[in-house]
């Protein structure tokens, strides 16, 4: 049965129609409809079931407040649960399924609930599913998990195929909400000068205005929004976007928007769902206001509906909730959904107003109409199941026995209006009661500011508590003034706010419960939150049992919780638990608003990071080189490095050997290009750098370097590298591979959080250069030959740098070695780094030249005794451990971690030391292996003594060495320890010194 009126539907082209599937069944609907208004106008009054007792449940609202309305979208890749069917557009060939219910929408066996509901009240779960404690594994937790969740998650194995993306930009000023107070906003600020970006949720601009009637300017207000838009477009200052929400106003300036791109015509090129990451100068929140519910008896059966959403659904779609509707109220403003009906043709047979005072102009017009005012009564209950059938009313004041039946098939409630703060409230911005309109507005005294104390962000219209369309369109006007003069423009007096008229309203009553009298009783059937079936007795019982805190009874009862965030639900809950405690509402507070506003799709958040891109692999420019000589690689962080380079019929060990041998007897080249590179800049640096860094940085002369560790504020060693001075105010200072951007972020930390006043700035190029280490007795020789610039030991000694040229190309040589070798790494252009590598293959083909990879790196700095973060250190190990004292400075005062390197704990001479370790057989340790002690710890496990942090073969010594951490290890030198495999076989290692290789230094020295 069709409800489509013949009259209304402004949004629809009755000209266009689309096919659509609810639960199966083919239906239709027209383009312009929501998938609400289209089961609507089908006579699909019931669209789901209630989370906890899976009661029948039906369309609520009108917009992103709907409670009820969630449907599981799309099939097999394009499944998407818990989709709001009021803010989903209607298209050809959607198909969506009703959710919570087992095995149909119709007969649903979780109902059963329902009947057992005065034994689950609030809470029940904390205290029936404690005791037994041995039930909880094998019966709670199965059938909690079991009834947990409403949509159904897509298959793992139905892969998205659609994209998502995200999109930064800048704007002096973003207004949220595209009603006529953000289009008014838009206005003044645009007409002043100012970059403007304006957002809408929904796919048209204008708000409730074309609904709600009055004039602007004495046109309808269409006439308004269509010319307010027309000049916003025509503006090469203004951007605007419909389908796009104001997600989240976080500090500074910084909003997240999230943009519907194309789930209203699926196959459209490009994204399905844009997220914005905005940063902006000024922020206007005209995010309107949302109506109230009134809590009674039956208040959540289906074609229980909110005054405005009614009004709605019969101007914006044409479509009749019902042919006999009731309207209750508490305030004039439902008033004008019956006078609608009426003229509609629709049957009103009465409209139960709460207050004991007639309304205002509005009452009277509905009068004239012949609508039946029953002044000061209440809705006792609404009779039916699955649809609304009749209501019984009663007095409002006292106990309140129903005294009379009205049959209808429909009721249109209105319990007021409360602002959307919840942007407003993101960022810091307060509120304060306003008891005329029963509501928490804005509070002008404490809003939201900048770092320098000015206002940032600056609620508009109806969202900051102007209800009428006058007092919202001023309103607007002065914050596109405001927003346009902290932006220090000078906005143009010429236009000011237009004249709008409208029907004047007599005070709302505020209504918290029909009747007023009706007392508590937990089989009462009056709902708060209709999601999640949190009724006016749970937040009743809350209070009872000591949940006072606003934020403790929100979680007890799940009040608001559910995925619409209580926009409903919470005004009524807090004044419900305020009557409870016999305090004003004020005192009980507001629970706390969180981003996003409305649900955010996975997608979004993801963005481009998926399939191949989720991590993407970081490359070198030489990439493709070790790539075409099959190089093996291996992940270091996010690069890919060469582990080794392997020829036809060598196994991994014999390559590492062979470049081992070739490095220490001749020449070798190591693509170094990965290692962080962060240049700190600025009058401050030095300092700064003196208290990351254990030892002085700041006396560290132009033109040297200089090994450095850092240290976290606990103490522990979290990076080391090579620091060298570019000139007074610049240092560049090399990471590890994988500690570039957790470093660069340390730093960052830092200082914007305590030294912010320090002229420092950090800059992350570790990409922007490719870097070469030459290396091996032959490294001066092929330099030499390149020519461009003198690297003699004299010029260039250890440990320091220079600028020039070689082999025609602009180079930074460092003398520095990891390998204990004669070695030059040798920093170029990321796009001269190929070019480099060839010369440098090529002038050193006459000495047999090969690279080598990751773990020949490794096996020669342990010859060499030298640490690597990862492998010596491990989150809990101080510098002091390593035998590192002499790379921590006497003569500062203070750096990172110094005091909590001071800590008794951190001081103990029974902390494991760094050794090295060679076993009797010349066999390799197993990695990770621990030394054992005598005796057993408390459970009943052998006492150890120390582990072995690196291990390997050494080709060069022709035997296994290790290094360890080992209890009093540097005093016990010579000593025998035992290391227990888990094959049963014990190993036997001396303890010697940690430098098995060029003791002295002399190679790399040469």
């Amino acid at each position: 049965m069709s409800t489509r009126l013949a009259k209304g539907g402004r949004l629809l082209d009755r000209a266009t129609q689309l096919r659509f599937s609810f639960n199966g069944q083919r239906l239709t609907g027209h383009a312009g409809d929501t998938l609400a208004s289209a089961l609507l106008a089908n006579d699909r009054m019931l669209v789901g079931r209630s989370f906890k007792y899976h009661r029948p449940r039906g369309i609520v609202a009108s917009g992103a407040e709907e409670p009820n309305a969630l449907v599981n979208l799309g099939r097999g890749n394009q499944l998407e649960p818990n989709q709001r069917a009021t803010t989903t557009e209607l298209f050809a060939g959607l198909s969506a399924t009703s959710q919570n219910h087992w095995p149909s929408l119709e007969f649903d066996v979780g109902a059963i609930n329902a009947h057992l509901s005065r034994f689950l009240p609030a809470g029940f779960y904390y205290k029936m599913f404690m005791y037994p404690r041995a039930f909880w594994k094998h019966v709670y937790e199965p059938f909690i998990r079991q009834s947990a969740g409403l949509g159904r998650a897509p298959d793992a194995a139905a892969r998205d195929q659609d994209t998502y993306e995200h999109f930064h930009a800048f704007t002096d000023l973003l207004v949220i909400g595209g009603g006529v107070a953000g289009l008014q906003s838009a206005l003044t600020a645009g007409r002043a000068g100012a970059q403007v970006l304006l957002i809408e949720q929904t796919a048209h601009w204008g708000g409730r205005a074309p609904v709600d009637g009055g004039t602007i300017d004495g046109q309808p207000p269409e006439v308004f929004i269509d010319a307010a838009v027309a000049e916003l477009a025509a503006m090469p200052n203004v951007r605007m976007r419909l389908r796009t929400m104001g997600a989240g106003v976080y500090d500074h300036g910084y909003v997240l928007a999230y943009e519907r791109v194309s789930d209203h015509a699926p196959g459209t090129p490009g994204p399905r769902h844009r997220l914005w990451r905005l940063r902006c100068r000024q922020v206007i929140t005209a995010t309107g206001a949302i109506e109230r519910p009134l809590s009674f008896a039956g208040n959540d059966i289906p074609g229980v509906m909110l005054a405005s959403a009614v009004r709605d659904y019969a101007v914006n779609y044409g479509v009749s909730i019902g042919d006999r509707t009731v309207i209750v109220t508490n305030n004039d403003d439902a008033y004008r959904t019956a006078i609608t009906l009426r003229e509609l043709g629709l049957e009103v047979p009465a409209i139960i107003d709460a207050r004991p005072q007639p309304g205002g102009a509005l009452a009277a017009q509905a009068r004239e109409m012949g609508i039946r005012i029953e002044q000061g009564r209440a809705i006792a209950k609404v009779t039916g199941g699955k649809r609304v059938e009749g209501v019984s009313i009663c007095p409002q004041a006292g106990q309140g026995a129903a005294v009379q039946d009205i049959a209808c098939d429909a009721v249109a409630m209105s319990g007021g209006w409360s602002p959307v703060v919840h942007l407003w409230s993101h960022c810091g911005g307060k509120l304060l009661w306003d008891a005329g309109h029963a509501m928490f507005r804005p509070n002008p005294d404490a809003v939201p500011t900048g770092a320098a104390g000015e206002a940032v962000v600056i609620a508009a219209g109806s969202a900051n508590g102007h209800l009428g369309l006058g007092d919202a369109l001023d309103d607007a006007t002065q914050a596109g003034l405001a927003a346009a003069t902290a932006l220090g423009l000078k906005p143009k007096q010429a236009k000011g706010a237009p004249q709008a008229q409208t029907t004047d309203e007599a005070p709302m009553t505020p209504v918290w419960l029909m009747p007023q009298g009706a007392g508590y009783d937990l089989r009462s059937k009056t709902w708060l939150d209709f999601q999640n079936d949190v009724k006016v007795s749970d937040v009743q019982l809350a209070a009872q049992e000591g949940f006072e805190s606003v934020e403790h009874a929100k979680r007890y009862t799940t009040l608001g919780m559910a995925t619409d965030q209580g926009k409903l639900s919470n005004i009524n809950g807090l004044a419900i638990l305020s009557d409870a405690l016999g305090q004003p509402i004020p005192q009980t507070g507001t629970t706390t608003f969180r981003p996003p506003y409305t649900p955010i799709s996975m997608g979004a958040i993801a963005g481009e990071a998926r399939g191949a891109v989720f991590q993407p692999i970081r490359r070198t420019p030489l990439q493709d080189w070790h790539e075409a000589q099959g190089a093996y690689f291996e992940p270091v962080g996010h690069w890919r490095r060469p582990y080794c380079y392997p020829r036809r019929g060598e196994t991994h060990a014999q390559a590492v050997a062979r470049e081992i041998s070739q490095t220490r007897g001749a020449l070798g080249l190591l693509d170094a290009s990965t290692l962080g590179k962060l240049v700190v800049k600025g009058p401050d640096a030095g300092r700064f750098l003196d208290m990351l860094y254990t030892n002085m940085m700041s006396t560290l002369p132009v033109g040297k370097c200089r090994y450095g560790l850092m240290c976290s504020e606990n103490g522990f060693l979290m990076d080391d590298g090579v620091v060298a001075r570019i000139d007074d105010d610049t240092w560049l200072c090399h990471t590890t591979t994988g500690g570039a951007e957790r470093i660069h972020a340390h730093m960052e930390e830092w200082l914007q959080t305590e030294w912010w006043d320090w002229q420092v700035y950090v800059a992350n190029v570790t990409e922007q250069y490719g870097q070469i280490a030459v290396v091996g007795p032959k490294a001066r020789t092929v330099l030499e030959a390149l020519g461009g610039m003198d690297v003699s030991r004299e010029a260039l000694p250890f440990m320091g740098w220079a600028d020039g040229v070689l082999a025609g190309i602009p180079a930074r040589v460092h003398r520095i070695s990891f390998s204990g070798e004669l070695s030059y790494e040798i920093a170029v252009d990321a796009g001269q780094a190929r070019a480099l590598w060839d010369k440098l293959l090529a002038a050193g083909a006459a000495h047999d030249v090969m690279p080598y990879g990751t773990e020949a790196l490794h096996v020669m700095r342990a010859e060499k005794g030298f640490i690597m973060i990862g492998d010596e250190t491990d989150g809990t190990v101080i510098p002091q451990d390593l035998g590192l004292g002499w790379a921590i400075s006497k003569k500062k005062t203070d750096y990172i971690g110094k005091r909590a390197q001071e800590r008794r704990h951190m001081t103990d001479p029974a902390r494991w030391q760094l050794v090295g370790l060679e076993t009797v057989d010349g066999s390799v340790l197993p990695d990770g292996a621990y030394a054992v002690a005598e005796g057993r710890n408390a459970n009943g496990q052998r006492n150890t003594q120390g582990r072995v942090t690196s291990t390997y073969h050494s080709p060069t010594l022709g035997r296994g060495i290790a290094m360890g951490l080992v209890l009093n290890g540097p005093d016990r030198l010579g000593d025998l320890l035992e290391f227990p495999g888990t094959d049963g076989k014990t190993t036997r290692a001396r303890i010697v010194k940690p430098v098995f290789f060029d003791k002295d230094g002399e190679k790399q020295n040469v």
